[in-house]
This record gives structure tokens, sequence and C-alpha cells, in this order.
């Protein structure tokens, strides 16, 4: 895995919708899971939606901690 996807996952911030502006790691389980139903967007914001929800599916949340603590 490359490690600079998962620090992109505590500084993207999704584009638009619902949650527009809020930091991928914080988003919804149920926005991922919806999003993974319907098919994720193409290209990064795709790539850092699949893996958020890969590792909230897997619980591995913590992972992103020491990396979410390092960009406040």
């Amino acid at each position: 895995m490359n490690p600079q996807l998962l620090n992109d996952l505590v500084t993207f911030q999704m584009p638009f919708g619902k949650y527009k502006g809020k930091l991928i790691c914080d988003l919804p389980e149920t926005y991922l899971v919806w999003f993974q139903s319907k098919g994720l967007p193409p290209g990064k914001l795709g790539e850092l939606l699949g893996t958020m929800y890969e590792i909230r599916l897997n619980g591995l949340e913590y992972l992103l901690k020491p990396l979410r603590n390092r960009s406040l």
C-alpha cells in the first residue's frame, strides 16, 4: 500500500455533496457503503473512498490515528 494514500485520507476533503469539506477519514460509514454499492467516482477520490471503506470494513481505523495527530 502507498503510505501517501493513508496520509491523504486524513488531509483530503470531500469535494462535493452533503459532506463537502469533510475529511475522507471522517465520512460516515453509511456514506462509504452507499458509494461502494453505487459505484466509486473515478480517479483519486474513488481510490480514497474505496480505501476508507476497506479500512472501516476491517476495523483498521486505528492505523489513521498517528497520521491524523500529525496532520493537526
